[in-house]
């Protein structure tokens, strides 16, 4: 089959698909059902989504990101060591 076939079938596929969803959907119990149906199929989903997997997950948005405060201490080595691990990665991986 070629390329121009595949196109011709793949018109006629959607053609007969939007005709068959015309159809079904033409009667208004139907319409509300299938629209009732991916709502909930939204809400699903959205709820999936938003629920905390763990405790963890419970304490965001984070209230502390960004700049670290300066009398942080304990915050501010944290960072600092971060820092210096991946400048070690690079000096170790890339200046050779």
């Amino acid at each position: 089959m070629n390329k121009r076939n595949g196109l011709i079938i793949s018109g006629v596929a959607l053609s007969t698909a939007g005709v068959a969803a015309t159809v079904y959907l033409k009667d208004r119990s139907r319409r509300e059902k299938v629209t009732d149906g991916v709502k909930q199929a939204q809400d699903k989903v959205v709820s999936m989504f938003s629920k905390s997997k763990n405790k963890e997950d419970e304490n965001f948005p984070i209230d502390k990101g960004g700049n670290p405060d300066p009398q942080d201490v304990e915050d501010n080595k944290m960072v600092s060591e971060g820092a210096q691990y991946s400048v070690q990665y690079y000096n170790d991986n890339k200046q050779q």
